[in-house]
């Protein structure tokens, strides 16, 4: 299954260059985003194995407060954040967007456990999926195990359903963290996304960003996650090629940007 994405802006897809507007370094080399279009870039996440009910109203209160475009929960979490974002929000249009993780933190979930651990995810009310591959396959080199995994993901929520491939590229070299963005692709995802945040191995590198940027040509969102706590780990990210970033320390990088 081949789509070739080309993702719009927006609060649910954010531009994959930096949005205009920003203002310019003293140096004229380089943009500095402002604050309001790094949250837009945000999915504030919570995955904590004990993260409890009102840890979860918490984040999600917050996530109104910082104008995120979205929220990371477990699947236990999701009717929750889901029925929050209404609540945060103003009138009937949702404050944020409702992610969920599948096959998480490992990947090492049956293909036919993580289809239907999507498709009640978006029961609950998520409108965007995380799915761990089975990182086997990648060190394997086993591109079409990973592209069939991703394609009955795919199939098993509605087209506006977006879906995010964590990789964890950490363990690969740059040439299989290209292979595996194909293979994503191939089964249909609208991103790619570095790590679980979980691994001994590390998060998000600059590195796998910018190779996830040469598989992806901007057709897919590039989702860096896992260990930025700055302001200047974000927009590295982002000046490699992320157009959306996976954080528990929102606020804390927000407020490293400009208003």
């Amino acid at each position: 299954m081949q789509r070739m994405t080309t993702v719009p802006a927006g609060p649910d897809r954010p531009a994959e260059e930096p949005p205009g507007g920003a203002s310019t370094s003293a140096e004229g080399a380089q943009p500095t985003l402002r604050r309001v279009e790094v949250a837009r870039m945000i999915d504030h996440t919570l995955l904590a194995p004990a993260a409890t009910d009102e840890e979860v109203l918490a984040l999600c209160a917050e996530a109104a407060g910082l104008r995120v475009g979205a929220v990371c929960v477990a699947p236990t979490h999701v009717y929750l954040a889901a029925a929050s974002t209404y609540r945060d929000g103003q009138g009937a249009a949702p404050a944020f967007a409702v992610a969920s993780v599948i096959g998480f933190p490992h990947g090492t979930h049956l293909t036919v456990i993580k289809a239907e651990e999507a498709r009640r995810a978006v029961a609950d009310g998520a409108t965007e999926i995380d799915v761990v591959i089975d990182i086997a396959n990648a060190m394997d080199e086993n591109w079409r195990a990973i592209e069939t995994e991703i394609s009955e993901v795919r199939l098993s929520v509605p087209p506006h359903v977006i879906l995010k491939v964590i990789l964890e590229t950490a363990l690969l070299p740059d040439a299989s963290i290209i292979a595996a963005c194909r293979a994503a692709e191939a089964g249909g995802a609208e991103f790619v996304k570095t790590s679980t945040g979980f691994h001994p191995a590390g998060g998000a590198s600059v590195r796998a960003v910018r190779a996830m940027s040469e598989a992806v040509g901007g057709r897919l969102g590039i989702k860096a996650s896992g260990g930025i706590r700055t302001a200047e780990k974000a927009m590295a990210m982002v000046r490699a090629g992320a157009t959306r970033l996976g954080l528990s320390a929102s606020a804390e990088v927000l407020a490293g940007f400009p208003t």
